[in-house]
């Protein structure tokens, strides 16, 4: 028997208290009873948000929130900024491509955290920027942007909205979405919001409706304005994934309970874990700034193909990381520690990874990173 462990970043594991609400007998989107669940849910996702303003519910991967944050802010021949220091960052200057839309680029280094300062130049330079596009946390990088920052620069244009994908930083640590101006903030449930994949969650602002009612990109189902309007009555223009949303009535549960600093202390607590222990067994973290508390971005050691890590931590030991995307196929392994995680699934990750590399002929101390996320995680009475 070979136990299955899910330590990628997206998807994430689903608590049982979710799977077992998703298992109930079906219900009718547009009958009574699902009005409460819905309202319920609203206000469980303004509360995670920190935020006042509406927060849709669509039916897609966060890649739909991405795309629905284009198209429905913005014109043909609209100017935007948008920061690219990883795939996901790559993605947002290929979805204003597709919407004709003339998108400058700020070119990150991988691994690199984006200097507040290149945004503001930006914008001084170029005023009639209309949107800024940017990533709270690079998934293929394991590295954070300051978006608190990029909020108060972007705060300064009364014509241009600060965009921020968070779909592996919301509910990991600490966004305040109205505090720091952040306009649209899209999240995926399969991440932290510990959901099976299928929905996306957009954030908009009163300044970012003003701007949406301004554009002309077309938009059916990813229409942002539509869905406000329906969602203010507890329903949804399309169908919506209603199993998907009464589990995430019951996540959002578990979160409330845990409470949002706990929350994000815990995670904080196994990203520092896992990021000095992978150091601790002799290894070099990729990011060279601002990791995220989603990931950890590991180097593989010189000599050793990150491929056959990865491979190797699933088919060995059952356990599920992530490779490196792009340029750093080969190069790097990630391993998850957000949503539903503890100390174990750490402990776990750590003495996995030393194994695999053990097996592939590198000459590493078995226990070594295990040891000091042990002193980290260990409960202090």
């Amino acid at each position: 028997m070979l136990k299955r462990y899910l330590l990628a970043p997206g998807p994430t594991p689903v608590p049982p208290e979710v799977l077992l609400a998703m298992a109930r007998p079906m219900i009718h989107h547009r009958a009574p009873e699902f009005d409460p669940i819905f309202a319920e849910v609203r206000a469980g996702l303004q509360w995670l948000y920190q935020t006042r303003s509406d927060v849709l519910m669509l039916a897609s991967s966060g890649t739909g929130g991405m795309e629905g944050s284009v198209s429905n802010f913005l014109s043909p021949g609209d100017k935007a900024l948008y920061v690219n220091s990883g795939k996901f960052g790559e993605r947002w200057g290929k979805i204003c491509k597709t919407f004709g839309i003339h998108a400058t680029e700020i070119k990150v280094e991988w691994g690199h955290a984006v200097d507040p300062q290149q945004v503001a130049d930006a914008l001084k330079t170029d005023p009639s920027i209309k949107a800024v596009y940017v990533q709270a946390s690079e998934t293929s990088t394991g590295v954070s942007h300051d978006v608190k920052a990029l909020g108060e620069i972007v705060k300064g244009y009364e014509n241009t909205i600060l965009v921020v994908d968070a779909i592996t930083a919301l509910g990991v640590f600490d966004i305040k979405t109205d505090a720091w101006g952040l306009d649209v903030v899209i999240t995926g449930s399969q991440k932290a919001l510990m959901m099976p994949p299928g929905m996306a969650f957009v954030s908009v602002s009163d300044k970012a409706w003003a701007a949406a009612d301004k554009a002309k990109n077309g938009a059916f189902y990813f229409n942002f304005k539509k869905e406000r309007e329906n969602q203010a009555k507890n329903q949804t223009a399309f169908t919506p994934a209603v199993s998907l949303i009464i589990g995430l009535q019951e996540a959002l549960k578990i979160m409330k309970a845990e409470g949002l600093e706990n929350m994000f202390a815990r995670q904080g607590r196994l990203a520092r874990a896992t990021r000095e222990g992978v150091q601790a067994a002799g290894l070099n973290l990729f990011p060279k700034e601002s990791p995220s508390d989603a990931l950890t971005a590991v180097c593989a050691p010189d000599g050793i193909d990150g491929q056959a890590i990865y491979k190797n931590l699933r088919v060995q030991y059952g356990m599920t990381a992530a490779g490196g995307q792009d340029h750093l196929k080969g190069k790097i392994f990630r391993l998850s520690h957000m949503g539903y995680a503890d100390s174990f699934d750490v402990i776990a990750a750590l003495a996995a990874t030393e194994m695999v590399l053990k097996g592939l002929g590198h000459p590493i101390k078995l226990g070594s990173g295990v040891g000091k996320a042990q002193e980290i995680l260990m409960v202090q009475k």
